[in-house]
């Protein structure tokens, strides 16, 4: 079917405006974490209010104020899930994990690679988008919460490390076991 009639049309064109208007509004208010670069957590928030958005603008059935009252809900838990992991060490490991440390001191760690289902061309390749050559001029590489790869590169200075915090080998300073 190519037309259903005015009606449809513009039952789209209400409904979606003041929808997408709505979680625009929405988005603001629960400020820039809602929006933020995404890890796991992240990506199924914004696809939930994706589909969300969808099916209000084009299911009938769907009233506007149950997909406004679905935005408020999503937005909402993320927001208290956010919250709280801000404070609860738990609640963030569970909501976002824990950066991964995958190379240290120049010397790639194996088990650390592939549980995290990284291949070693994956990491020299993420070396190279920092502008390293050698391995050996690699402090670290972290596989971050979002699949980002940070590359830490080797310095004389020791003044407190950002690698504090970072689940890698046993013998570093300030990291989490294995």
């Amino acid at each position: 079917m190519l037309f259903s009639g005015w009606d449809s049309l513009l039952h789209t064109l209400v409904v979606g405006v003041t929808a997408y208007v709505v979680l625009i509004v929405f988005l603001r208010i629960s400020g820039k974490r809602t929006l933020s670069k995404m890890n796991a957590f992240d990506l199924v928030v914004t696809v939930a209010l994706g589909s969300t958005l969808a099916t209000v603008l084009l299911a009938k059935e769907v009233a506007l104020a149950e997909g406004v009252l679905a935005f408020a809900l999503l937005i909402g838990l993320q927001f208290a899930v956010t919250w709280s992991s801000v404070r609860v060490r738990w609640v963030r490991r569970l909501a976002t994990g824990e950066p991964k440390m995958l190379l240290y001191d120049g010397k790639l760690l194996p088990a650390a690679l592939m549980t995290s289902r990284v291949t070693e061309d994956e990491l020299r390749a993420a070396i190279r988008s920092a502008g390293v050559d050698s391995l050996n001029s690699v402090r670290a590489v972290v596989l971050e919460t979002d699949g980002s790869f940070s590359v830490v590169k080797s310095s004389e200075k020791e003044n407190g490390s950002s690698l504090v915090g970072v689940d890698g080998p046993r013998h570093f300073p300030g990291s989490s076991d294995c």
